[in-house]
């Protein structure tokens, strides 16, 4: 994602917390911060911790993994959302991704794909991307960050 001025940002950029309580987003936040913890990445040493706040107001976490065989790594999204699904939860309130970086880094495109499929029907599920220490945020959609997305819809 090309430098971002947050300091004058334009739709489809934001940086409001709206369908959210301060609560939520608080803690949305500080648990996306502290999953970077859970990171095993030896090789780029790069830290990305994910959050996702379910619609019964719970919060769950994780964390990128990496592989000494590059492919076979997993970014803390999936592993978010697959410890989601292996829990029994299809649908999320609201999705948050931290890296140790100054600026904020969002999703990359497999990663978009994978929310995509567990997104809601059009698409408003709020994605937040957190610089290193929380200071710093922007908020966008699942349909901002993957328009014309193809989706389980297709298939039906």
């Amino acid at each position: 994602m090309p430098q971002l001025d947050l300091n004058n940002l334009q739709p489809p950029f934001s940086q409001d917390h709206r369908g959210l309580t301060d609560v939520e987003f608080e803690t949305l936040k500080t648990k996306a911060l502290e999953a970077r913890n859970l990171s095993y990445s030896p090789y780029s040493n790069f830290k990305v911790g994910c959050s996702i706040l379910l619609p019964d107001n719970t919060f769950i976490k994780g964390a990128n993994v990496e592989n000494a065989s590059y492919g076979a790594c997993i970014c803390a999204e999936r592993t978010t959302i697959t410890h989601a699904v292996m829990l029994g939860h299809r649908s999320f309130k609201a999705l948050a991704v931290s890296t140790e970086l100054e600026s904020i880094a969002s999703p990359c495109g497999i990663c978009r794909q994978v929310i995509r499929e567990f997104a809601d029907e059009k698409l408003t599920l709020p994605i937040f991307m957190f610089n290193k220490d929380g200071s710093k945020f922007v908020k966008m959609t699942l349909d901002d960050l993957l328009p014309l997305s193809f989706g389980p819809e297709q298939l039906q």
